[in-house]
């Protein structure tokens, strides 16, 4: 297919997409609310990002976590202060910069998150119970090409 004259057909394809990414998002953005609230109540959506970001890459600086989530690192400040203070995450220095610190989850993080993931019977999770592995897999490579600009046959860009 070339650029110059998009098929119609794709283009309703691409259109169709779109509208369920969107839906997708609403849900996504749903779930994520409850479990913040769950981890900590009143804990707002954007710091169950910033908690679960810390989560999944382990010890980072502020200025990494605020280029991860593409985030004000003020905003990111304040809220990884937040998170402290709720005992979510500590802080230790950083041992290749001494003007930094590693920001990590605490183990009663970790503990709280699992069960405010637990305790959601609307999630993923639950939505996908009749799926096979394989096809969530298929799933999740297609939407990491379609993230990337990657083919999902892995033999270069889209």
């Amino acid at each position: 297919m070339t650029t110059d004259t998009p098929d119609p057909a794709w283009q309703e394809a691409i259109r169709e997409l779109e509208a369920e990414f969107g839906e997708l998002a609403v849900r996504m953005r749903q779930i994520m609310a409850a479990r913040a609230d769950r981890l900590n109540p009143g804990m707002l959506p954007g710091a169950y990002k910033v908690f679960t970001t810390i989560v999944k890459h382990g010890p980072m600086t502020p200025s990494t976590i605020a280029e991860a989530l593409v985030a004000d690192k003020g905003q990111v400040s304040r809220t990884v202060r937040e998170l402290e203070t709720a005992g979510l995450v500590a802080r230790t220095p950083d041992p290749s910069d001494g003007r930094s610190t590693l920001i990590s989850a605490t183990p009663e993080g970790i503990e709280r998150l699992a069960a405010a993931r637990g305790a959601d019977p609307h999630a993923l999770q639950d939505r996908l119970t009749k799926w096979s592995v394989s096809d969530i897999r298929s799933l999740t490579l297609l939407l990491r090409a379609a993230s990337s600009g990657e083919r999902p046959d892995g033999t270069g860009t889209a």
